[in-house]
């Protein structure tokens, strides 16, 4: 239901947009490991495997949008996707070895970066590392691809669609081709419904497309102009994400500075929010967390918004991570592209035997297991049971937690009639989940994360 109007007047207690929070704890905490103590034989011995969560990273993009900080380059020369799948080869034989015969995966993703950069062949060959190399079925599990516009070509949604994707996720960003320029994404509109058509005629079941609100000179006009263009591809799942201009990115240079301290820009991407928010619920749509909404009746494809909160992640690829119960690790990571070019070449010469250690990571404790699940599970709409809660931990949220439940409830962002039962988030809780998920990170691991030198 659309939500009052004194809500969208009030003026926020606190900003907003601090961070969007996809995984806990975030890689500017990790730091680099013992790689004696890292092995990944001991690290995954005593981990349940029986339904782990498999992510393939592929850090090419044809262009690297003006607001995006993920880890990818510009292009492959020179056979450089060729020798990235190399890599990922032999790191697929150093983890399924440390994995042992038993493991089996319940779901699977490839990000980026874009996936789609890669070429119909080279796909095949990244399904064939999945299913020959650690002995994933992508047939009978849920496959979450990402894609842009310009790479949702036939020959390759040919081949997705054959290996059993089951949701095919396409950035576009803004249907408003000034919007998509401004924003330092090259695109124009016909080309995205172009590629729509396409990813319609592929079969793939679940179709998501991610939108941004905050670009400057967008209005409600111009918003609804984007939403309504998505609408009109009936997609199964629609992503609306405020931007952030973040330092190293390009948009952070062109600025000079973020304005993240802006307190017009804050209150005008929480307009924007509400009114695709309302937007969407009025279309029948369901809110699933603050940035994800399903249409009612649509399957789920595997692009749930939280990483799982008790199953091991095993990622390959050196933007990946992998969460262990006791150790959270990946590579190295940067923003500036020439630091990430240089990653990415060293990760192309590892032998097999330097993918059987961990690089760097964040080594978990019992409070940090309680942070992530507290803060992976409240983001959703639908809440925590705070049985679930108990029974992982032995105690109740309320008993880890007391000052923050408090200060979230007397700032209005618990809803109150859920009863005892159920954490969940009020729909003004979950407007500034941004802003509440930051409030749940460690001691530990804001130190970490502030000393970090962005790179």
């Amino acid at each position: 239901m659309p939500v009052p109007l004194a809500e969208a007047a009030a003026a926020p207690a606190v900003r907003p947009y601090q961070q969007y929070v996809y995984a806990y704890p975030h890689k500017t905490a990790y730091r680099p490991l013992n790689r004696e103590h890292a092995s990944l034989r001991e690290l995954w011995a005593d981990e349940p495997k029986g339904a782990l969560s498999l992510y393939f990273h592929i850090p090419f993009c044809e262009v690297r949008c003006g607001f995006c900080n993920l880890f990818t380059r510009i292009g492959a020369p020179d056979g450089l996707a060729t020798a990235y799948l190399d890599a990922m080869e032999r790191q697929a034989a150093a983890v399924r070895e440390a994995l042992g015969d038993g493991a089996r995966f319940a779901n699977a993703a490839f990000g980026g970066g874009t996936p789609t950069f890669l070429e119909a062949a080279e796909l095949e060959r990244l399904c064939d590392l999945a299913e020959r190399g650690l002995g994933a079925d992508l047939t009978a599990i849920p496959l979450s691809v990402e894609a842009s516009p310009t790479t949702a070509t036939a020959d390759r949604l040919a081949v997705l669609a054959a290996r059993g994707t089951t949701r095919l996720s396409l950035g576009v960003q803004s249907f408003v081709d000034a919007e998509a320029r401004t924003a330092v994404r090259p695109q124009r509109r016909a080309d995205v419904e172009a590629a729509l058509a396409r990813i319609r005629d592929a079969g793939i079941p679940v179709l998501n497309i991610d939108l941004i609100y905050g670009i400057d000179g967008q209005t409600e006009k111009s918003w609804s102009r984007s939403l309504d263009a998505a609408l009109a591809w009936q997609p199964e799942e629609l992503y609306l994400y405020p931007l952030y201009v973040r330092p190293l990115t390009g948009l952070g240079r062109h600025r000079g500075q973020t304005p993240g301290d802006d307190a017009a820009w804050d209150e005008h991407r929480l307009r924007l929010y509400r009114h695709g928010r309302d937007h969407l619920l009025a279309r029948g749509y369901e809110q699933v967390s603050m940035r994800m909404f399903r249409r009612a009746g649509a399957p789920a494809g595997g692009g749930e918004d939280y990483a799982c909160q008790t199953d091991g992640m095993v990622g390959l690829g050196c933007g990946a991570r992998s969460y262990t119960s006791t150790l959270h690790y990946s590579f190295d990571y940067a923003v500036d592209m020439h630091r990430i070019r240089g990653i990415i070449d060293e990760y192309t010469t590892r032998s097999t035997d330097d993918f059987r250690r961990a690089d760097f990571g964040w080594e978990m404790n019992g409070d940090e297991a309680r942070r992530r699940h507290l803060l992976q599970s409240l983001l959703q709409a639908a809440g925590m049971p705070v049985a679930d809660y108990r029974a992982r931990f032995g105690t109740a949220p309320g008993d880890d937690f007391a000052a923050e439940l408090d200060r979230f409830r007397d700032r209005g962002w618990l809803d109150g009639s859920a009863g005892p039962k159920v954490l969940r988030l009020s729909a003004e809780g979950l407007a500034h989940s941004d802003a509440l998920g930051p409030e749940l990170f460690s001691p530990a691991v804001r130190e970490r994360m502030a000393a970090y030198a962005p790179k």
